[in-house]
């Protein structure tokens, strides 16, 4: 790399206040996996932990929600917060694979993951649960938070389990899986915009 040019770093930094939440969420994508997660709800955090630790990217969620109701904002906020922070950190998206995808095991279980950074939100999540909550997060939740994230990231997100029957270890292969495919897609192969159409 010529010595004048500079090295663009991709993070961002993103709150969101409303009447059921306040949220702020900090993240680097050309990080090393470090975290620190409190979201309000355990599960989650472990999740989140996870998704840091196996994508490499650094990231920092701080959340005060209205857990006294349920879970549902909290997780669906947060979700759509962590989206607009990676559509950020990635800028115009120039030299990104754009696309990436995964295949995860965790003891009985197998998940997927493909993803595409295309501009386009779409999620189809192809998996059923035995439990209806673990520790205050509820299952159903896991399908609202990657449909709530592929929004705000203009991101199609392909996710099933393959096979499993431990609803934790389910969940948490999707979420290994959701961030290797990650990782692969907003890893820097190139120079230029991955599209025919010169823009995503």
């Amino acid at each position: 790399m010529p010595q004048n040019e500079e090295v663009k770093v991709r993070s961002a930094t993103v709150q969101r206040t409303t009447a059921e939440t306040d949220i702020q969420i900090e993240l680097n994508l050309d990080g090393s996996g470090a975290h620190s997660v409190d979201s309000g709800v355990v599960f989650l955090d472990h999740m989140l932990a996870n998704f840091s630790k196996h994508s490499g990217i650094d990231l920092t969620i701080r959340c005060k929600g209205d857990t006294e109701v349920d879970d549902h904002h909290s997780i669906e906020d947060i979700a759509l917060v962590m989206g607009s922070a990676i559509l950020e950190a990635l800028g115009d998206k120039k030299g990104i694979q754009r696309y990436g995808w995964s295949m995860i095991p965790m003891d009985e279980a197998l998940a997927r993951c493909a993803l595409d950074l295309g501009g386009r939100s779409y999620c189809v999540f192809t998996c059923a649960f035995s439990r209806s909550d673990i520790n205050g997060f509820s299952t159903e939740m896991v399908e609202h938070f990657f449909l709530s994230l592929s929004r705000t990231l203009q991101a199609n997100i392909h996710l099933a389990v393959l096979a499993g029957s431990n609803t934790h270890h389910m969940i948490e292969a999707l979420f290994k899986a959701f961030a290797y495919a990650l990782k692969q897609a907003v890893s820097v192969t190139g120079t230029s915009i991955p599209s025919t159409k010169g823009t995503l």
